[in-house]
This record gives structure tokens, C-alpha cells and sequence, in this order.
């Protein structure tokens, strides 16, 4: 494949507000819109001046203990306003916050990996552990923030703000682990702000929005949303993944910040409360759902289906879909008046891309979020952060002749089958799941004959025998090489909670592998091959670790 690249630089830079000097350094006095947030069961809300006012008192605090300008302050734990208050206290004193999986790594370990100042924990069985006075409760800083009737009181004096550079570090990203140990990369104030410029170009987030974010904002993008709301002035919400529609339905926001599983479980309760098939009973049922001022959606970090893109949009309600990685930040994004639906949007003005010889997807920046990650197994940096200073990201992908992106899938998403045929998986997936008895799907096949997948039922009790017919007539449909000859019906949907899903919703596919290796050798054991090395069209399903194949050949077929 030859190289091709979009999205270059045009002209001299652009002067890009400073969002992270504003946060930082300002005194916010905007006292008509609000951060509302979950509390004891409640949503609860303070205006901006009141959030701003409770974060220099935190800021206080942190002085007291020891923090100054660069040193890292640690946050371990789920969303709630003390997470808001640490970060935007943090960034008062000139620090940086580090965000850190919770339930997943030790205090001791954490402190001496990042260089912590203090690490502030949502298990209190951590706090007094070996690790000493460097460790808080997260709870504590409720009473920095707030006085008795729980609300800001006059905030101290802070030491005069020593202010961000470009080029200086205003927080610490932790990628994913689900292929390996965590990485850490720190995050440039440069990045951030063209970044924030970037989405207010596209958006025009102003009065009158009020922006819902459930994903953990120990991810900084999701913090992206309460900077802007003090920068832009518009009103933003904090939630989780388990209360976002009930909060969404109470709050009425304007923008959802979510990932394509959230979007796909939403359509599949709608599906069930029987809502109006056409589309504007359809878009009237969305909005009733979510609090009934729907602006438009935002969605990322995974893949969003055709199908659930089409739900949205066709019913006038629209899903935005975008593309960035942790060591890119966003690179494109549909947006009003220049969407297409199936791609992840045209390159945002301060990047560029371009495919290298093998069709991965190479990204530069004029603002880079950072040009190495700090920490890091030996070789990673070398895999990622090309001499160039742009990113090697492992994706696949084409730019239409518009200049839309689209991702087709990663090179660990390619299959190879026995006979040396590749396979991008995803494209196979996004199909499968289109079923009416799937509600997601991974597919499976390497060094095997064909593609075998495991399936994430769509109800509990899921008709085998109608989605082997249905198997099969997808089948017909698909390139010989891309079908589907057997499948497992996995026995409970994907899940957080079971560690099949990340906290972004993506496929963990290798976790997915191992649980079900058992029951995809029986698979693969009951559709045998013909003695001149063809298969059967008839699919065979199978149920999960016990219960009879459904679909198939017959046993003289089988002989």
C-alpha cells in the first residue's frame, strides 16, 4: 500500500486560548451555571464560582501537606466531586494529577512507580497501609472543600500561581493494561488547549448546554468537559456508567459524552420497551430517555456499529463518532455540518495523518501530547513514538475521496486462517452483530480452517435455532473466507463487570479466548471439514460449557 496522508498544517499557528492558565490561574465568579453531580444517592449542584471556590480551599490544603508547583498528586478512585475538586486544585498550585485505575494496583507500588507527592484513595483499607502519610482518603477532602452546611467557605490565599507553559506537564495519563502493564505518558498544557479549541470549533459549547460525562475521569479527556465548562461557561455534569441515564433523565442534558456500548444498551432497552418504529417516535422516545434536550452525542474509544449509528442519526438524534488514542488525544471527529456516518470524521486541523507502506495509520501534531511515554516496558516507546515525533498507532484504516476517515480495525484484529487467507475480524464482527439475537460478538480463527465467534446473547433466552438461520444466511452474504461456520453462545452477555468488556466498553478478545477456549474446540470438533477441504454451509451454535449443538450438519453428513 502506498503512503497517503491528510490533514496537514496549513499556514502559521493559530493562537489557541489557554483553558489550562485560565482553570489555573483565574478566579471564577460565574455564579449562573452549574456542576451537578451524584452524592449519597442525590444529585446535588454547585455553581461554577461555588466549585471554583471549594478547589482553592482543597489547593490550601494540598500547600499544607507538601504539594508544589510539578509535583504529582494520585487519584485512585471512581468518579465523585472530590475527584473534580483534587484535579482543579492540582492545577491551582502549578501540579499535576495522575489518574490511576483503582481496585487494581497498590498504594506503595503507585507512589514509587509515578514519583507521587500524595495519592489520594477511594478504599479506605489502603489509607495508614505501608505507604504512610502519603496516602489519603478521598473522602476527607469533602471537609476541606466544604463547611458544615456544605458549602464553599471564603477561599484562602494560594501562593501566586506560577503558571503552565506550553511545554510544561499538567497531568499524567495511564493507558490501558489489558495487552500488558500500564504505560504512563504526561500530558503537555499545549495539548490540552489545542485540543479544547479544537472540539470548541467543531461544537460551540455555550449557555444553555449542560454536558453529561459518566466515563471515569481519571481518563483526562473526560476532565476536558468541567474545564470547559469554567472556560466556556455552560453547565456540566458528573455521573457513572450505572446511574448515566437516570441522571441524564433528571438533569436534561444538551451532550452525552459516552462510548458506542453505552449507546448500543440503550437502543437495546428502548428496543424492548416497544418504542414507535418510525423515526420521529423513535427520536421523540431517545429524548424522553435522556432528559429531553439532546443537543447531540458524542461517542469514541471503540468502534460504533453502522447499526447504532443509523438509530441515532436516522431518528434525528445525532451520534457523533470520533477517533484519538492516549498518546494522540483527538485526531478526528464528525461534527455539525460535517459528518458521515460509518467514518470517525475528517482530521482535525492541528493534526495530520498518513498510512505507512503496511496501511497503519500514522499520526503527527502540531501540539503533541508527548513524544514518549515515561514510563514504559523496554522497546515500548520505540513500537509507539516514531523518530518523527508522530505515532505509530497499529490501526488500520482508508480516507475517502471527501477526507473522512475510516478505521477498519487493528493489526491484532487481523486473523489469519490456516490457509494463509487474512482476516480483519472487525469488519466481520460489525455484521454479526446487526443479528437480531447478538448483542456483541468476537470473532475467532487463527491457524484454523475458518472463523469460528463467541457470542454475547441479546436476552437471556436467546433462540439458537433461529439465530443458526440467521447465521446462515449471513453467510451467503460474506466472502467464503469471512463466514461463519460455528459459533459459541456465550453464557452471560459481555460485561465490566465480568472482565470481558474495559471500562471503555471495548472487546478484552484475549480475555473472551481463554474463558471460552473449551467450548470453541467443541465448535471447531463439531462442524468437521469435507474430505476435499470445503465445510458445510449449515452453521453449528453451541452453548456455553454445556447443552447440544444447534444447526449443523446431519450425523451422515458428519461420518
Amino acid at each position: 500500500m502506498t503512503e497517503q496522508t491528510a490533514g496537514q498544517d496549513q499556514g502559521p499557528p493559530v493562537p489557541v486560548a489557554d483553558v489550562v492558565n485560565t482553570v489555573a490561574g483565574t478566579v471564577c465568579r460565574d455564579t449562573r451555571h452549574r456542576i451537578h453531580y451524584r452524592e449519597d444517592g442525590e444529585i446535588r449542584s454547585l455553581s461554577l464560582a461555588d466549585l471554583d471556590a471549594a478547589a482553592v480551599r482543597v489547593a490550601a490544603r494540598l500547600h499544607a501537606l507538601g504539594i508544589r508547583a510539578r509535583d504529582r498528586v494520585g487519584v485512585m478512585a471512581p468518579n465523585r466531586i472530590e475527584w473534580v475538586l483534587l484535579d482543579l486544585a492540582a492545577l491551582k498550585l502549578g501540579a499535576v494529577t495522575a489518574g490511576i485505575e483503582p481496585d487494581r494496583h497498590q498504594p506503595a507500588a503507585v507512589l514509587a512507580e509515578f514519583g507521587l507527592g500524595l495519592l489520594f484513595t477511594g478504599d479506605p483499607h489502603h489509607v495508614g497501609d505501608a505507604s504512610g502519610a502519603l496516602v489519603h482518603d478521598i473522602a476527607q477532602v469533602h471537609a476541606w472543600a466544604f463547611d458544615a452546611a456544605g458549602t464553599p467557605a471564603d477561599a484562602p490565599a494560594l501562593p501566586p500561581h506560577p503558571g503552565y507553559d506550553p511545554a510544561d506537564i499538567c497531568a499524567v495519563k495511564q493507558t490501558s493494561g489489558s495487552t500488558g502493564p500500564p504505560k504512563g505518558i504526561e500530558v503537555t498544557v499545549a495539548s490540552v488547549n489545542r485540543s479544547l479549541a479544537a472540539v470548541q470549533e467543531m461544537f460551540d459549547h455555550r449557555d444553555g448546554d449542560n454536558l453529561l460525562v459518566f466515563l471515569p475521569v481519571r481518563f483526562l479527556q473526560q476532565r476536558y468537559w468541567i474545564y470547559s465548562a469554567l472556560a466556556h461557561g455552560h453547565d456540566v455534569t458528573l455521573a457513572d456508567r450505572v446511574t448515566a441515564v437516570e441522571t441524564a433523565h433528571a438533569v436534561s442534558p444538551t451532550v452525552i459524552m459516552g462510548v458506542p456500548g453505552f449507546y448500543g444498551q440503550l437502543m437495546t432497552r428502548l428496543e424492548a420497551d416497544g418504542i414507535p418504529a418510525d423515526p420521529a417516535g423513535r427520536g421523540a422516545a431517545i429524548q424522553q430517555a435522556l432528559g429531553g434536550r439532546i443537543r447531540y452525542l458524542w461517542t469514541g474509544s471503540a468502534p460504533a456499529g453502522r447499526q447504532v449509528l443509523h438509530y441515532f442519526h436516522d431518528a434525528g438524534v445525532p451520534l457523533h463518532e470520533g477517533y484519538g488514542l492516549n498518546e494522540t488525544c483527538i485526531v478526528t471527529k464528525n461534527h455539525p455540518g460535517a459528518f458521515r456516518v460509518g467514518s470517525v470524521g475528517r482530521v482535525l486541523p492541528h493534526k495530520r495523518i498518513r498510512f505507512d507502506k503496511d496501511g497503519i495509520l500514522i499520526v503527527g501534531s502540531s501540539h503533541p501530547v508527548n513524544t514518549r511515554y515515561t514510563w514504559c516496558a523496554p522497546g515500548a516507546n520505540e513500537r509507539v513514538f516514531l523518530p518523527t515525533g508522530e505515532v505509530k498507532t497499529y490501526d488500520i484504516g482508508h480516507v475517502d475521496e471527501d477526507g473522512f476517515l475510516y478505521i477498519d480495525g487493528r493489526v491484532d484484529d487481523i486473523v489469519t486462517l490456516s490457509g494463509a487467507l487474512n482476516i480483519l475480524v472487525p469488519l466481520v464482527e460489525e455484521r454479526l452483530r446487526e443479528l437480531p439475537g447478538v448483542h456483541d460478538c468476537a470473532v475467532f480463527g487463527d491457524g484454523r480452517p475458518y472463523l469460528t465467534a463467541v457470542v454475547s446473547p441479546a436476552t437471556p433466552d436467546l433462540d439458537g435455532e433461529a439465530l443458526a438461520r440467521d447465521l446462515a444466511k449471513l453467510n451467503q452474504e460474506l466472502r467464503y473466507e469471512q463466514r461463519l461456520f460455528a459459533a459459541v453462545i456465550a453464557d452471560e452477555p459481555f460485561s465490566i463487570e465480568n472482565g470481558l468488556l474495559n471500562a471503555q466498553y471495548k472487546l478484552m478478545r484475549t480475555p473472551i479466548g481463554a474463558r471460552y477456549a473449551g467450548d470453541l474446540e467443541r465448535a471447531y470438533a463439531e462442524h468437521r471439514i469435507y474430505n476435499d477441504g470445503t465445510v458445510g454451509d449449515a452453521p453449528v451454535l453451541v452453548t456455553a460449557a454445556a447443552g447440544p449443538p444447534h444447526g449443523g450438519r446431519t450425523e451422515d453428513e458428519r461420518k
